[in-house]
């Protein structure tokens, strides 16, 4: 006889399964650029057709995502933007962060982002485009792999070689560009180096034609948070290179004072 108690407990395992593929199926969405095919979300996921399908449409009934006339294809829905604009309001850092990126832009006349550590990825968090920008696709709420950028590159440079491991996982290091370093030994080598100049610098190992100057914003220790700023390629000579380093890194300095004096932490 089965008692109230292990009834209880299988519901309780039934709910966070299916959370966890609430979850997972977001997360899926959201990183494809457009609608996906249901039998592709099938692949991805694993999920059994019948249990898919049902967790589709209720997710649909209630905007988390929006599916297609036919029910073909399925997108992230109009309540997820509501959920990810909300960390962004409710970020004490961003303010100021803008207001930083502003000055960053003003002064070098390039395209500056903000985006903090999160796992083995950079989280965009704000950008302000220079005014000849062909970009035409914000950054903002996206990530990229922390070793294939200046801003990830920055913020693995003030950690420990421990805590650098644990932070990339024991996977592959992926190849965004035939220039990305993916080999563990030479990014390490690397980071060092980053670590004793306070910046980095990254040339098309994300973006081809783009070199970027990434800092931290040591208002934490270590650094969550980091500036870049993307140069064109064919501008990135070595004194450009220097002139933008020390214009950003005295700005996120500035900014980690303000941000301290402020309680943020």
């Amino acid at each position: 006889m089965v008692s109230e108690r292990d009834e209880a407990g299988a519901a309780a395992v039934r709910a966070v399964k299916s959370s966890e593929r609430t979850l997972r199926l977001l997360e899926v969405l959201a990183a494809h650029p457009g609608p996906l095919a249901i039998t592709e979300l099938h692949r991805l996921t694993g999920y059994p057709r019948s249990s898919l399908h049902q967790l589709l449409h209720t997710m649909a009934a209630s905007d988390w995502i929006a599916m297609t006339a036919d029910g073909a294809h399925a997108a992230i829905g109009s309540r997820a933007l509501i959920v990810g604009t909300s960390y962004l309001d409710h970020d004490p850092a961003l303010p100021w962060a803008v207001a930083a990126l502003e000055r960053v832009r003003t002064q070098v006349g390039y395209t500056a982002h903000y985006a903090r550590l999160t796992g083995s990825d950079v989280l965009y968090l704000a950008t302000r485009e220079a005014q000849e920008s062909r970009r035409r696709t914000s950054r903002v709420g996206r990530f990229l792999p922390a070793h294939a950028t200046a801003l990830g590159k920055a913020l693995l440079s003030e950690r420990t070689s421990v805590e650098r491991a644990e932070a990339l996982g024991q996977g592959e290091l992926v190849a965004l560009t035939p220039h990305t370093i993916t080999d563990r030994a030479a990014l390490e080598a690397q980071l060092d180096e980053v670590h004793a100049r306070r910046y980095a610098v990254e040339r098309e190992e994300n973006t081809p034609g783009v070199c970027c100057i990434g800092v931290p914003v040591r208002y934490r220790i270590p650094a969550t948070d980091a500036i870049s700023v993307s140069i064109p390629l064919d501008r990135a000579g070595d004194d450009e290179i220097a002139h933008v380093a020390e214009t950003v890194r005295d700005i996120a300095d500035e900014l980690a004072t303000t941000l301290q004096r402020s309680g943020v932490r």
